[in-house]
């Protein structure tokens, strides 16, 4: 271990610079991932700082609830501040790494290992190299014990799901967060900066003043020292964050999501969650409405997810639905809610979801027959099943995705067979009701045992019968002609293992890391075949932690952290499940778990505040629009850090600033509604505009000016609109009618035209095997000095200029040493002239 601990300092040295925007981002994969800017992300000087690391790519941890809650609190915290720190993809990595570039955080640029404090949040088992390799990146040393007492590094912690069982990353955390943080974070906060402010203690000290706090566990002060889960008492005051960070680039849940309820009382046997997220506390509709209305005014989202684990069984939700639908539905604004249990499906609930935009349906059966539903206390029958898909088809639906488990315990053949004849009944049904097809989708996952829950004792099937069973059901999807998305058998295993393992799987984690390992749950970058070595080398070998079975009497690894669900009432629902009886929705009878949640518990009081919330008023964004629209252009900038945009990228954003300055746009019909806006050509990644434009349809009464001073209040830096001229109704499209274009090109290295230019009568590309002759696209090359060039371009005919064939021609040297913005564009009207020339022009203040 020490030479593995020489190897890291001698590389770390390295690592000094910091990645900044002089770097041509386009270069990378998705560069908007890294630019930041984003509207309402925060950059201030705070004496305490603390980077938010999130072991997955930027499009997966921006989409966790979490960490903006975390981000928004610490940085209302006078004394402190947060900033955002995500894995790179493959192709930055590997820049960071031949450059000696430190992997650094998004709003300052500052290098991990300068931060006072770096928190993870493990929301899955297969991160755990890819902490490791940001740690890594970040210049920190990789394990707790390198950084103690007159060693660098900044403290590090944990949080999340995969604290239930810490064991397998305590080599490498100083301390984990157990249970929820919003409150033990600020805690945690204070203690350090007393610490600091001290000057004096050892960093012993300040973890034995962690360990203080409820939920806190600090490996380094003993391994088996007990933790309990911290839990806040009610969601209805907690706190929230309604102006997040609104990204650029498309997120997985690239959408408002408000947590409506947290924890869950149906006792599904096999669900970590709800069985250690309990109690169940509710938000009353009140204050759900309340934050909703302020998140969609700093957001300009569109759609609004209410989550929770279990939505459809929150006790006021069709209420919550109609009150929001009331509000908002002008806004168009539409309403999406997880998996939904079978039983809580209903047409009150599917008449308000659709009641703007009919969003896909997922539910979760999880097991094919009714004996092995019972095992895993899923409660619902056949019928039920069948009444929620023809209510689900007379409401219009015809987008659906069922979810299902393989390796529960007990199953058979006959559980198996049975989902294939669960999914051919949804598709007769919507047959019989609808007469078209059904767009359905299936997922299996296999079981994973997972600690603190019933089935915690219970082994995983080993991945030959884990294949056989997914073989089997995935050609029994084809013959129906089903899409079906099974789950690597390997990578499950893995994730059971790093679940169910204790601290000596540390040592392989390790390795697999130093194998090459990172970013493990994405399928094309995953490798068994380097865990498989890395197993090898260490001989650990993780198969035994997956399938191992324990007896209910057993000491587990993670036996030393409590939830607050007592281990003799797992055992109790363990014994339920190998006889197949159910257990109740504890709301509607109390099993005694350990927690209490009857009356006076702040359960039962934020259920009552939900009941007794009184209505919200509709305002002025419920009234619908009507009357005639009017169409109008708009012309903008796209500069600095928003070059890097994509075209997508950057309709987005513009069209959310406009619905955050309120402008009464006019949408489409259909299926899916959207803005009736549309843009000029396209910019490339990496180019910037400075005379950019859009057009769009309003309702009247629109103040121009007004809107234009409102829509530059709330774009992000590198944006900015300066003009609006009205249409009449006799203008082409802007693509139509565009077809002349000015850039300027820059190059700090010096720019020259090519001899492939000057050199030749002709230029000739081949498209799709027809020849063209770049030379009669290029209209003018106009040298301002040495190291810029002015280019006017034009299109022939159809055939449209492609700004990278004009490049490579005019300029010897890699493209991306180039700086490009295009200046103007023209259309022909007896004369090249711009497309603002409107009889009415309101133009921006300065």
């Amino acid at each position: 271990m020490e030479r593995r601990g020489a190897a890291f300092r001698k590389l770390a040295k390295g690592l000094l610079r910091v990645v900044s925007l002089k770097v041509n981002f386009s270069l990378f994969h998705r560069p908007s991932r890294y630019i930041n800017g984003e509207l309402n992300s925060t950059r201030r000087k705070a004496p305490l700082r603390v980077a938010l690391a999130f072991p997955d790519v930027y499009e997966i941890g921006m989409s966790h609830l979490g960490l903006k809650i975390l981000y928004s609190i610490i940085n209302a915290i006078p004394y402190a501040s947060a900033e955002r720190v995500f894995s790179p993809w493959t192709d930055l990595e590997d820049y960071l790494r031949k450059s000696g570039t430190l992997l650094a955080s998004l709003e300052s640029r500052t290098p991990l290992k300068e931060f006072d404090i770096v928190g993870f949040s493990l929301q899955y088992e297969l991160c755990y190299t890819t902490v490791l390799n940001m740690l890594h990146l970040g210049g920190i040393p990789l394990r707790s014990e390198e950084r103690l007492d007159g060693k660098p590094g900044p403290l590090v912690i944990a949080g999340g799901p995969c604290t239930l069982n810490p064991h397998p990353m305590a080599a490498f955390i100083d301390a984990f967060l157990v249970g929820d943080g919003e409150d033990a974070v600020k805690e945690l906060i204070a203690v350090y900066q007393e610490w600091k402010k001290e000057g004096t203690g050892s960093r012993i000290s300040l973890l034995e003043s962690l360990r203080k706090i409820e939920g806190i566990f600090v490996p380094a002060l003993g391994k088996d020292h007990e933790v309990r889960r911290r839990i806040i008492p009610s969601l209805e005051d907690a706190p929230f964050p309604v102006a997040p960070v609104v990204p650029f680039t498309g997120i997985v849940h690239d959408r408002i999501n408000i947590e409506i309820a947290r924890g869950c009382s149906m006792g599904c046997r096999f669900c970590q969650a709800g069985m250690a997220y309990r109690p169940v506390r509710e938000r009353s509709p009140g204050k759900i409405l309340e934050l909703a209305e302020a998140s969609l005014k700093h957001t300009g989202y569109e759609d609004i997810s209410f989550t929770s684990l279990s939505s459809g069984d929150y006790s006021c939700l069709s209420l919550l639905l109609q009150k929001f639908n009331r509000r908002f539905s002008g806004s168009r604004v539409a309403i999406s809610l997880p998996s939904l249990r079978v039983a809580s499906i209903n047409s009150d609930v599917l008449k308000e979801i659709r009641s703007v935009r009919k969003t896909g349906f997922t539910i979760a059966p999880e097991a094919g027959t009714e004996r092995l539903r019972a095992v895993i206390n899923k409660d619902f029958r056949e019928d039920t099943y069948l009444r929620a898909l023809e209510t689900l088809f007379r409401e219009g639906w015809h987008n659906l995705k069922l979810y299902f488990m393989t390796g529960l315990p007990t199953e058979t053949e006959e559980d198996i067979s049975a989902i294939p004849e669960m999914v051919l009944q949804a598709i007769r049904i919507s047959k019989r009701l609808r007469g078209r097809h059904l767009n359905l989708s299936v997922g299996v996952s296999p079981f994973i045992p997972k600690p603190h829950t019933p089935f915690q004792w219970f082994g995983q099937n080993d991945i030959a019968g884990l294949k056989e069973k997914d073989d089997y059901l995935k050609r029994a999807f084809l013959r129906r002609g089903v899409k079906y998305k099974g789950h690597n058998e390997e990578m499950s295993l893995l994730e059971a293992a790093l679940a169910r393992g204790n601290a000596g799987l540390s040592g392989l984690i390790e390795e697999a890391w130093a194998s090459g390992c990172r970013l493990d749950a994405w399928t094309e970058l995953f490798d068994f075949d380097k865990w498989k070595r890395a197993m090898e080398k260490t001989g650990i070998d993780a198969r035994d932690f997956a399938v191992r079975e324990y007896g209910p009497d057993s000491r587990l690894p993670w036996d030393n952290v409590s939830t607050g669900v007592e281990k003799a009432y797992l055992r109790k629902e363990y014994r339920k499940a190998l006889s197949a009886a159910f257990t109740k929705d504890c709301k509607r009878q109390c099993h005694s778990c350990g927690l209490k949640c009857g009356p006076g518990s702040p359960a039962a009081e934020s259920e009552t505040a939900a009941a007794k919330s009184p209505a919200l008023s509709a305002g002025t964004a419920g009234r619908a629009l009507q009357g005639v629209s009017v169409k109008l252009r708009m012309r903008f900038a796209k500069t600095g850090r928003t070059r890097y945009l994509s075209h997508l990228e950057l309709t987005t954003a513009l069209i959310r600033a406009m619905r955050r300055a309120e402008f009464p746009l006019k949408y489409s019909s259909g299926f899916h509604p959207s803005p009736r806006v549309s843009f000029g050509p396209a910019l490339s990644v990496g180019v910037g505009g400075l005379k950019e434009y859009l057009d769009f349809e309003i309702f009247p009464p629109f103040d121009a000016a007004s809107a234009l001073a409102n829509l530059n209040a709330t774009l992000p830096e590198g944006l900015r609109a300066d003009r609006i001229t009205a249409l009449y109704g006799r203008e082409k499209s802007l693509n139509s009618f565009i077809v002349r274009y000015t850039y300027e090109i820059r190059s700090e290295k010096g720019l020259s035209l090519s001899e492939k230019f000057t050199g030749k009568e002709e230029m000739i590309v081949m498209r799709k095997d027809a020849p063209i002759d770049l030379r009669r696209m290029i209209e003018e090359t106009e040298k301002m000095d040495d190291r810029t060039f002015r280019i006017t371009v034009r299109d022939i005919g159809d055939i449209k200029v492609r700004l990278d064939e004009v490049l490579s021609g005019l300029f010897d040297g890699p493209p991306e040493d180039l700086e490009v913005t295009r200046t103007a564009m023209f259309g022909w009207q007896g004369d090249w002239v711009e497309p603002l020339e409107g009889e009415k022009v309101w133009t921006a203040k300065s």
